[in-house]
């Protein structure tokens, strides 16, 4: 894991060079400190010669503001070589999701995947910025000042780094404390934005059925859970951190009373006595480096953990090596022998076999859960059948490349999904880079210019997010002018008028009309009204395509599409 996570500073090592350079030289310069007190009392003291310690304290002044200068330099470059490391995760991550395929969008919480790109990393910068250098730092200055001190005197040495073993003991003790409380964290934050966005994204459904108390009640229990989490991971810490104090104060008083002890009996001088007080606490100073990171890296590793989950997960479907680009498509499409299930042991589609002709309006009805989404859904390669093919143009999905594949078709649902921007920006979205007048001309076809006039700021107004601003009409007329911008040869539309009223419907039933014109359509509907004129109707039930024939044909066969046709209008319309 760690060599993994070293692999991040590849791409910065030139910074990452200078900032250890700097801090290297910084460690040293905390070394001769000590040097230059004992130096200065032993040896300038006693000649009273008041210049030649001004010149000393004078040069001392100057190594201290260099010393400045190369702290500055691993306060801000090295914080920045973190920054930009959390930055390459963080975009690494979101790339990765952009590959993942339908089925882990399925089993996977929006708030927990949020969290792994946000909160997740909070403290992979600090890790990575603090992590290899204060390790080496604080080995190189643990024996630098210790052999220093030994040379001082090799008694006062041993006394002071016969504690090492204690501390050592406790970082490793507290270290892993925080490292499970850590992990149970991280957990709970993914929970806490979990259930935050769930609640907000459902706020009117939270609202229409009264439940606000509920949401209130679940939220507590969820943030009750962080808190105890961060409570158990500050405990470790502040225990961590107070016997690490009592230890360093101990060390301290020994230290002092056995230094004193033999000063009294001449074996070392005042100076020394004083040089070797300061020289533990540049010995300790390392272990206090070690137990902060020691608290640390159980936090950044569990986020790095977390991260490598998410890299880590393959999609499940993938661009075959030999896939291809396709230029174009004319829309021929056949399922041969499909079956599919969302779970292994659970199939939708069992041996679907059925033809669609290039240009063709063919319409897929039948009971809820039969698989006529299913089927739509599986044209684009957002899932791979599990048995079977499907073809366009005689060429297999599989062997084209997705992106190639899906820029072909386009979708159109009864949920229609809007981006929280302007009017502009969403229809553009479907060719991204397109002109004002392609925009505008998209608008117009899906009867959306006179809407657009009607707004003071016109294509630039703000619709709010997921379209909350616009009516349910006005957001499929625009989801449909974004479609018309695409301009796809195979158009796939998703109970796209379902939830409208008879006037709308009317309205964007005719925008579809014209959408589907020299396309190969794919439509679903519940309402048998809107597909009447349909070139072929497929009936789908749980056994597969049960029926199959134009709107008259499947009437006088008085099989399922006409008991459907009966509960909707009537025996005395079936003729």
């Amino acid at each position: 894991m760690l060599r993994r996570f070293m692999a991040y500073y590849r791409p910065h090592k030139r910074l990452f060079l200078l900032d250890f350079s700097c801090a290297v030289v910084a460690a040293l310069l905390e070394l001769a400190f000590p040097m230059a007190v004992q130096w200065v009392s032993d040896e300038l003291l006693p000649t009273k010669d008041w210049n030649a310690i001004a010149v000393a304290c004078t040069a001392l002044l100057f190594v201290y503001l260099f010393a400045m200068f190369m702290h500055f330099i691993v306060g801000y470059w090295g914080h920045m070589l973190g920054i930009n490391i959390e930055t390459d995760m963080r975009q690494q991550a979101f790339n990765h999701l952009q590959r993942l395929s339908f089925r882990y969008f399925d089993n996977t919480k929006t708030g927990h995947l949020m969290s792994r790109i946000t909160n997740d990393l909070f403290d992979i910068g600090e890790m990575a910025h603090h992590g290899p250098e204060d390790m080496f730092i604080a080995l190189m200055t643990f024996a630098g000042a210790f052999g220093i001190m030994w040379t001082v005197d090799w008694q006062l040495a041993l006394i002071t780094f016969a504690v090492v073993p204690i501390l050592i003991a406790l970082i490793a003790y507290f270290n892993v404390k925080l490292n499970q409380a850590a992990k149970q964290m991280f957990e709970n934050i993914a929970d806490v934005n979990a259930r935050v966005e769930d609640s907000v994204s459902g706020i009117r459904v939270v609202k229409s059925f009264g439940n606000e108390t509920y949401e209130i009640e679940r939220f507590r229990r969820n943030n009750a859970g962080l808190r105890r989490a961060k409570l158990r991971a500050y405990l470790a810490i502040s225990l961590s951190s107070s016997g690490m104090y009592m230890l360093n104060r101990m060390i301290m008083l020994i230290v002092l009373v056995a230094g004193a002890w033999f000063a009294y009996q001449g074996r070392i001088t005042y100076g020394e006595l004083v040089a070797f007080l300061l020289y533990v606490q540049v010995f300790l100073k390392p272990i206090d480096k070690i137990n902060a990171l020691m608290e640390m890296y159980p936090k950044g590793m569990a986020g790095f953990r977390r991260f490598c989950d998410l890299i880590d997960t393959e999609p499940d479907v993938k661009d075959a090596p030999d896939a291809i680009d396709v230029p174009s498509l004319r829309g021929d499409i056949e399922f041969r022998n499909v079956t599919f299930g969302y779970e292994p042991h659970t199939k939708v589609l069992r041996n679907v076999s059925l033809k669609i002709r290039a240009g063709e309006t063919v319409a897929l009805v039948g009971p809820s859960g039969a698989g006529k989404s299913t089927i739509c859904s599986l044209i684009p390669r957002f899932y791979d059948v599990d048995e079977g093919e499907i073809t366009i143009d005689g060429i297999p999905i599989k062997k084209m490349t997705q992106h190639s594949l899906r820029s072909k078709i386009g979708v159109v649902q009864q949920d229609v999904f809007l981006f929280n921007g302007t009017i502009r920006e969403n229809i553009a979205y479907g060719k991204l880079g397109a002109s004002e007048a392609e925009i505008m001309e998209a608008a117009r076809r899906a009867h959306l210019e006179d809407m657009i006039r009607e707004l003071p700021d016109g294509l630039d107004t703000v619709i709010g997010e997921r379209g909350l601003k616009l009516s349910g009409g006005q957001r499929q007329r625009l989801a449909i002018a974004r479609m018309f911008l695409k301009n796809p040869p195979i158009l796939i539309l998703d109970e796209a008028t379902s939830a409208l009223d008879t006037e709308t419907e009317r309205i964007i039933q005719q925008a579809l009309e014209e959408l589907a014109v020299n396309r190969t359509t794919i439509v679903i509907a519940h309402r048998l009204a809107t597909i009447r004129g349909a070139d072929r109707i497929f009936v789908v039930n749980g056994d597969g395509i049960a029926e199959e024939g134009r709107h008259e044909e499947l009437l006088a066969q008085g099989g399922i599409y006409a008991r459907l046709h009966r509960a909707q209008f009537g025996e005395t319309l079936v003729t």
